[in-house]
């Protein structure tokens, strides 16, 4: 490649000894973004393999290289069909070998030459020349012309900033041959690689002098933009500088004068603070950071983040609230018709009202809907903003991990913001929304903090009317903020949290409650939304029943929603596909057609009377269940056999119940074993609830007794056969209900629990409640 060194000019050429001839076969060195001119004398930097291979073989002949540009592509990579076929033939003048094996070579431009053949590739290129040698023309207007213009275009490119030697201005001024003018200027300006070529190539002097014109005239463009670009910049540059000091004088006039004017933009947000209903302390620090806004220059990057910080505090609402209409009876009337049965969340929320209305003002409660999903949780919370004319706002905790997501993000960082509190505050535009935080059991917690730890504070009746946030900085009361959480369960929820809240629980629903709310908003939310008039699609009521026992198997109703807008979509299809269809009646013998074959059996619990078969219950998040305990025995050396995927405390509690077998039958075991299995392996279960159970179905096998059919039991059993108390007792009755089951044991101390049962489901049911493991078998055991 070329060095961006002064090229010198062969300014005597008549003194100049006779060139050399040029030989017919030559070595061809392959240069790039350059291009060589006759009659002038440069360095190169040669660093190629073959380059180097090249200049040996012409330093041990004439020392005569022809220079050839290449047209894309490396050097090193180069074919015959990459290299411009016109370059010059130059002489090697010096040559300084450096360390890494390439070379500096010094050359002499002789003459053009034209490839007429390629030779050899490997080692290096040799090439056959025709020379092309400068044609001699008598100067004219043209050609005067040509040059003056070329002179003046050239001085013209180094007033706009061309980097020239001041010598080749001098020697460009005083050269008078069409030929070396134009070879000079193309070798000094910054032309394209195609620019020069085509300079090179020409065969007159009008035609070299003309491209040299069209090369200074884009050369000329190119400099005036740049000369123009780096104007702007200074002038932004010493714009910037000038606001500053202009700012500072216009501040130390208005001082002298006192006065101002017109209303500033500063003034307009001292306005908005004042006007913003903050406290006194709150004020101050609004005003404190207009102050330093005011301070700021215009360009300093700071200006925008304090600006977002103050419209946040000018925008929440500090002291704005909504007119709560309480009226008890309207908001009953709005919670019926929004949701069936949820007596006791229905019950809290009037007691709220009512005591709401005595009082005049008391804190928001912290309420926490618990259930399975599908219960209603979430829509009951927007029922409730209704109830009592409030907006409504929602936030999804699951899986949150970062604490900044609550309580906002420090300033310092680029890019802060409030955190979800305070962002749905400012969302509602009032102090006293119905705000829910749903999913409370999903948080998580990782190094950047824990999210439950910050909602301690939001969640605090005794201290949300200062909750802290740390965008802020300053307090916000949500003393009138009515929060409403939910969750699946409530084992995850940190103790502190939970204590902070008070805990109303959804249980899944009944058959019948399932069927009103079909009825009553699951059919005609999906008539709506699948486009179906009441008229089109009809379902019987043993059609119905048939999809919540056969079809769905949840707690709540989102799967029974789903079944019932898949047969409304295959009506739709039906009567789009049919002209003369106009109604489809679906009952409980074409229901398969619809959603296919039952995906459930109706009864899950054992009927007939069994040996060592027993129908336990159970608890899960999406409600009760039926599982079936079965024990066998074999030959064997006494031990005691658990399969089912069962946890710790479930083995521990057949451990317990097979003791309290053996001791009370006396039965020796040293040569049988006792097989306990709970069907469907794959479920992980555990829990102490599974206790008598077990104890009976262990005793039914021991005593050659079969189990009455068409019972279920659920409670705890101690090593002396006493039946303790257990949990989930609504959940576990209502799964019995829905398997058929109308008798059930358990525990004497969950009496209590009995009146959260709806009382059509316990006048269908016959429930035993014992104390002790003696009553159980004398009930639950026959003679075989």
């Amino acid at each position: 490649m070329l060095n961006k060194l002064p090229v010198l000019a062969n300014k005597k050429p008549a003194l100049e000894p006779k060139k050399p001839i040029i030989r017919a076969e030559l070595p061809l060195i392959v240069i790039s973004d350059a291009v060589l001119f006759p009659d002038l004398t440069l360095p190169i930097a040669i660093g190629d393999a073959r380059s180097v291979k090249a200049l040996d073989a012409a330093m041990k002949a004439d020392k005569i290289i022809v220079f050839c540009t290449i047209k894309k592509g490396k050097v090193e990579d180069a074919k015959k069909d990459d290299v411009y076929k016109t370059g010059v033939a130059a002489k090697v003048m010096e040559v300084v070998k450096q360390p890494d094996g390439t070379a500096r070579i010094l050359i002499q431009g002789l003459e053009r030459v034209r490839i007429s053949d390629f030779l050899t590739e490997i080692p290096f290129f040799k090439i056959k020349v025709e020379r092309l040698p400068e044609r001699q023309e008598d100067k004219n207007e043209k050609i005067e012309a040509l040059i003056y213009s070329t002179v003046n275009q050239f001085k013209e490119c180094i007033n706009l900033g061309a980097s020239v030697p001041f010598n080749i201005l001098l020697i460009v001024t005083n050269l008078t041959d069409p030929w070396q003018l134009s070879n000079l200027i193309a070798v000094n300006l910054d032309f394209k690689t195609a620019e020069k070529q085509a300079i090179l190539e020409a065969n007159s002097a009008v035609e070299k002098l003309s491209l040299l014109n069209e090369a200074l005239g884009r050369q000329k463009k190119v400099l005036r933009m740049a000369r123009k670009i780096q104007s702007e910049t200074g002038k932004e540059i010493g714009k910037m500088e000038r606001e500053m000091y202009l700012r500072e004088q216009m501040k130390a006039i208005e001082k002298e004068l006192g006065i101002a004017g017109g209303v500033s933009e500063m003034e307009s947000l001292k306005k908005q603070v004042k006007e913003a209903g903050m406290t006194e302390e709150n004020e101050e620090k609004a005003m404190k950071e207009l102050a330093r806004l005011e301070r700021m220059p215009s360009f300093s990057p700071e200006v925008s983040f304090t600006r977002t910080y103050l419209d946040w505090l000018i925008g929440l609402p500090w002291n704005k609230k909504t007119e709560s209409k309480i009226d008890v009876a309207g908001a009953k009337k709005i919670l019926d018709e929004d949701h069936f049965g949820l007596e006791k969340a229905k019950e809290r929320i009037l007691e709220y009202l009512s005591v709401q209305k005595l009082v005049g003002k008391i804190k928001g409660p912290i309420l926490c809907f618990s259930g399975p999903p599908g219960t209603g949780k979430t829509s009951l919370g927007k029922s409730i903003a209704r109830a009592l004319g409030r907006k409504f706002i929602r936030i999804s905790l699951g899986g949150i991990r970062d604490e900044a997501e609550i309580r906002g993000h420090r300033r310092t960082y680029i890019g802060s913001l409030p955190g979800r509190i305070i962002q749905g505050i400012n969302t509602a535009g009032t102090n006293n929304p119905v705000f829910m935080l749903d999913e409370i059991d999903k948080v998580g917690n990782d190094f950047r903090g824990d999210p439950s730890a910050a909602l301690l504070e939001a969640l605090d009746p005794e201290q949300n009317d200062a909750f802290s946030d740390h965008y802020l900085e300053i307090p916000f009361d949500l003393s009138d903020v009515m929060f409403i959480t939910t969750a699946n369960v409530l084992d995850t929820i940190p103790p502190a949290l939970r204590d902070r809240m008070e805990v109303i629980e959804f249980p899944g629903y009944i058959e019948e409650e399932k069927n009103n709310i079909a009825k009553k908003f699951l059919i005609p939310k999906q008539l709506k939304a699948n486009g179906l008039k009441p008229g089109q699609w009809k379902m019987t009521d043993n059609a119905l029943n048939k999809i919540i026992r056969q079809y769905t198997f949840e707690a709540g109703v989102r799967n029974l929603e789903r079944q019932l807008a898949h047969t409304m979509r295959k009506v739709a299809k039906k009567i789009v596909s049919s002209r003369s269809l106009k109604a489809v009646n679906i009952d409980e013998k074409n229901l398969p057609a619809y959603l296919g074959p039952a995906k459930f059996e109706l009864s899950l619990a054992e009927k007939d009377n069994e040996l060592g078969v027993v129908n336990g219950l159970a608890w899960t998040p999406a409600g009760g269940d039926i599982i079936q305990i079965e024990v066998n025995r074999m030959p064997g050396t006494g031990k005691l056999i658990l399969t089912g995927h069962l946890g710790k405390v479930m083995k521990e509690s057949a451990q317990t119940a097979f003791s309290y077998v053996r001791q009370i039958t006396g039965h020796n075991t040293k040569t049988e074993d006792v097989h306990v299995h709970v069907p469907a392996g794959a479920i992980p279960k555990d829990g102490p609830s599974a206790g008598i159970a077990m104890a009976t179905a262990i005793a039914s096998i021991m005593m050659n007794k079969s189990v009455r059919g068409g019972i279920a039991m659920t409670g705890e059993v101690s090593l002396r056969g006493r039946v303790m108390e257990i949990g989930g007792i609504k959940e576990k009755i209502l799964a019995a209900h829905r398997a058929g089951v109308n008798t059930i044991i358990m525990p004497m101390d969950n009496k209590k629990n009995i009146e959260d049962i709806p009382l059509h489901v316990r006048k269908g049911m016959k429930l035993l409640f014992v104390k002790d493991m003696k009553e159980v078998l004398k009930y639950a055991l026959i003679e075989k």
